[in-house]
Formats: C-alpha cells, sequence, structure tokens
C-alpha cells in the first residue's frame, strides 16, 4: 500500500510504504533508486499485525523505481503500485509517481 501526502509547497511528497508480509519474514527494507538500492538507508519498521512500513520523503514529480526486500534475500513487489517496469534482472520493479 502507498500513502501520499504532499507538503504545502507542493515540492515534496512524504510516502508512506505498507507492506503486508504474505512471506511472514522476520525483516523488510525499502530499496529503490531514490536510496540507490541501498539495503541500509531504509529499514522498515514491523507493526503489531506483521505487516511492515516505512515513512519516506521524496521529491514531486518524479517516477521512481523501488522494491522491497524481505529477510535480506527475498525482492518482492509492491501489489499497489502506481505502476511496474522491467529490470535488468529479468523481473519488474515496482515504480511509485509523486
Amino acid at each position: 500500500m502507498l500513502k501520499k501526502n504532499y507538503l504545502k509547497k507542493g515540492k515534496t511528497c512524504r510516502v508512506t510504504f505498507k507492506y503486508s508480509n504474505e512471506e511472514n519474514s522476520k525483516t523488510a527494507v525499502l530499496v529503490g533508486d531514490f536510496n540507490d538500492w541501498n539495503m541500509e538507508t531504509c529499514p522498515m519498521k514491523r507493526l503489531k499485525d506483521g505487516s511492515f512500513s516505512v515513512t519516506v520523503a521524496l521529491e514531486a514529480g518524479q517516477n521512481y523505481r523501488f522494491r522491497y526486500v524481505m529477510d535480506g534475500n527475498i525482492w518482492v513487489n509492491e501489489h499497489d503500485a502506481d505502476s511496474y517496469i522491467a529490470n535488468a534482472y529479468g523481473g519488474d520493479d515496482s515504480i511509485v509517481s509523486v
């Protein structure tokens, strides 16, 4: 699930990424082109219902590729992404448009 909250001047959007955790993973990280696919900069918080969530401020007016990494090695897409685009690894990346 993606929840977008644009700041007053409209130049920045706070996007909350929430993943339901169908894999029942213990950890989750948000990676994407906005953080150079770094697996340390956006760890997700595990919520009481077992899902994971993190909020990131992104520059408005752009599309960003992203994926979730569960337990350090399971790469998954967002079911409710704005769109998808093929990646260099034979799969797809999720897209969030802000």
